[in-house]
This record gives structure tokens, sequence and C-alpha cells, in this order.
């Protein structure tokens, strides 16, 4: 017998043959149904968002820099062996608006969360703030509540850094 192939035993003298009219990974039982072997295809990972999400979270992020003006940034994906250093390096790939912006950084599968502040942001957003908006998303984030989590902490860091200053 080959590797995948499905064969049926005919009992009355225990010869194994296979179902000539349904071919390889189909057989016929002795009741007569047939029994069907596929092959489990694992289903191709998908995004992490659907589009209401999306739309959700660009909301989130598009009024808390416009009320703001810290350009708020979400990176979601692995952060390797250094979550904290990763962050660092995405919110320094942000160029010369870094200073005035935020990234959050999860890596679910590494069960990681970082904000990452540049110099002016951080005048405004305190550790302490920054501290309580992770802790909203680990809540979230417990719950399986993804998007809701990434949401609730750009309100909670957008009311902490008040609106933007005027000049």
């Amino acid at each position: 017998m080959a590797a995948g192939e499905l064969v049926h035993a005919n009992h009355a003298d225990d010869q194994v043959v296979e179902d000539p009219e349904h071919g390889i990974g189909v057989a016929r039982t002795a009741s007569g149904r047939l029994s069907v072997a596929r092959e489990k295809v694992p289903a191709a990972p998908g995004l992490p968002f659907n589009a209401v999400q999306l739309s959700r979270l660009d909301e989130a992020l598009t009024l808390a820099s416009r009320a703001t003006g810290i350009g708020f940034s979400v990176y979601l994906g692995d952060l390797g062996a250094d979550p904290r250093d990763r962050a660092e390096e995405l919110h320094a790939g942000i160029g010369a608006a870094s200073a005035d912006s935020a990234l959050i950084a999860v890596s679910p599968g590494q069960r990681k969360v970082e904000i990452v502040t540049g110099t002016e942001a951080a005048r405004r957003l305190p550790d302490r703030g920054c501290n309580l908006a992770v802790m909203s998303m680990v809540a979230s984030f417990k719950e399986g509540d993804l998007t809701g989590g990434l949401v609730s902490a750009l309100r909670m860091l957008a009311d902490q850094a008040g609106h933007a200053p005027r000049h």
C-alpha cells in the first residue's frame, strides 16, 4: 500500500484492493457506503482584522492624531528577541516625525506590548499614562478583542495627551 492511498479490504478473502470505480482516497465499505479520505489543508493565514475592524482602527488612529497633534502608529507582528529594542527601531523608522510620534507595538504570539514615544510626544504622554493604556490593552487582548484593545488604548493616550498645542 502506498502512502496516502486508501484501500478497501474485501473480507471474503482478506485481499486488499482499491475501489476501481472511485479511485484513490475513496473506498466502498462492506455496508455499501463510500468512505472518502481528503487531505486536510490548513487555511492560509489571513489578515488579523476584517474590514469593519480596520475601519474602527483607522478612525481611532485618525481621531487621536488629529486631536492631539501626535502621530500615532500601530505595529502588529513579531518583535523578535528584544521587543523593546525592535519597537524603538520601528519608531525611529518613522523618520523626522518620530519626535512627535507614538508607536504601539503588539506581538500577540510573544504576548508583548510596547509603547514608544518620541521626545516631544513623551512630554505629553508620561510613562504612567502609557502603562495604563498597556494594562487596558492586555485586559482586552485576554478576552480576544485585539481591535477593541487597540482602539481603547488610542483613546486613552489621546485623552492623556490633550489637545494639540496652538501656535
